[in-house]
């Protein structure tokens, strides 16, 4: 996955409480196989007038102007600014993949859900807790300044403003080091595949049989 260290980006807001993994990404889309794909789709049942299904053409649907993500303002943003509660629901991973292949690199809510939040981790994707008080100063200032940006700095563990305003989150250390050097469960698996070869050469050295063929089998 990709390294996180300060992503400095445009700010959107989604100004309500309890948005599910349904909301984030409906369930319809979660008959795909891959993991890619999903970015077109994310808030799908907000995004358009029209229902969605796999497959369809989005050159050809009417985007809903009232929804955020359709704001010119808000075009590129990388940054999603949301109240508590955020990824509640059921515990598809296939929400983190929708916001990451939207184009958001981090979070900001006072709460998660603990299953979205701990997949966030698992995919790059960066969730960040403040108080509901800050996060409603950020929603004003975003409402009130087209363009606004913060930055994201991973390792001081601060969110900055323009100004130079500086935002204080906590994150658990090891989840941390991951993100800085973009580590998933797999690219931690591969930093031992030295020692996991060595382990499977001297297995099969003292049983040999292992590496026997089942009949009909071949290598």
């Amino acid at each position: 996955m990709d390294k996180f260290t300060v992503h400095k980006g445009i700010v959107v807001g989604l100004d309500r409480e309890n948005v599910d993994t349904d909301l984030i990404i409906p369930k319809q889309f979660l008959k795909s196989i891959k993991r890619s794909g999903f970015g077109p789709n994310l808030f799908d049942e907000l995004r358009y007038l029209d229902h969605g299904e796999p497959g369809m053409d989005h050159s050809k649907r009417k985007p809903n102007p009232d929804f955020v993500l359709n704001q010119p303002r808000y075009k590129g943003a990388s940054i999603l600014l949301a109240r508590k509660n955020f990824g509640c629901g059921s515990s598809r991973e296939h929400a983190p993949w929708a916001l990451l292949q939207y184009g958001f690199r981090a979070v900001i809510a006072p709460s998660f859900a603990d299953i979205f939040f701990n997949n966030c981790f698992k995919n790059g994707l960066l969730p960040i807790v403040l108080s509901e008080l800050e996060v409603a100063r950020l929603f004003d200032e975003v409402n009130s300044f087209s363009g606004y940006e913060l930055t994201v700095d991973l390792p001081a563990q601060v969110v900055r403003s323009g100004d130079g305003r500086e935002f204080a989150f906590d994150v658990d250390p090891f989840r941390k080091e991951c993100l800085i050097h973009g580590l998933d469960d797999i690219g931690l698996t591969l930093k031992h595949a030295d020692k996991i070869k060595a382990f499977e050469a001297d297995r099969l050295a003292r049983h040999p049989w292992l590496d026997v063929q089942p009949i009909g089998v071949r290598g």
